[in-house]
């Protein structure tokens, strides 16, 4: 017996609207330049840079990052670590992080200033959601899907324990049950 899918925060219709809306500004704001880099933050980016990616109208690249700060809890600890740089050349390109969720604050932080060393004209970012209550440390975020509470959300690449990272919609539960 299937378990029951978790109730919808942000539908499949919505998400998709937004991320053409972000394509189009992304777009726009890169029009006159070689391209971009997106850095997809792993796991929990890769559908939305995918979609997000189809639907841009410049040039671009893909490269893909992964950082751990939950070490197989529900709570961030603050430290960030990283398992996965960058593979490709970054140095005076145009580079745009591409993350699902910006909650604290501390994993962005920690990927500007890593990624900044690696010499890129600039770095801007892009988050599909963002829960501003529990920011701890200060972070730009240039380009921003949805703010959201300060609760647990899965689907659309985001997931808890691996599970519901598939859904095509965004969803809150309970990690508690």
């Amino acid at each position: 017996m299937s378990e029951p899918s978790p109730p919808v925060l942000i539908s499949e219709s919505a998400i998709d609207a937004r991320v053409r809306e972000l394509a189009r500004e992304i777009s726009d704001d890169y029009s006159n330049g070689d391209g971009i880099v997106l850095i997809g933050v792993l796991k929990g980016a890769f559908i939305f840079l995918a979609d997000l990616s189809r639907r841009l109208t410049i040039p671009r690249t893909i490269e893909f990052i992964a950082v751990s700060s939950y070490e197989d809890s529900d709570v961030s600890s603050g430290a960030v670590r990283l398992v996965m740089d960058v593979r490709g050349n970054i140095e005076g390109r145009d580079v745009l992080i591409v993350e699902d969720i910006v909650d604290t604050g501390h994993t962005l932080s920690y990927l500007i200033g890593m990624l900044e060393s690696h010499g890129p004209a600039s770095i801007r970012t892009c988050a599909l959601l963002h829960k501003a209550e529990r920011a701890e440390v200060e972070v730009n975020i240039d380009y921003l899907g949805f703010g959201i509470g300060d609760e647990w959300v899965v689907g659309y690449g985001l997931d808890f324990v691996e599970k519901d990272r598939t859904l095509p919609y965004i969803g809150v539960i309970d990690p508690n049950d």
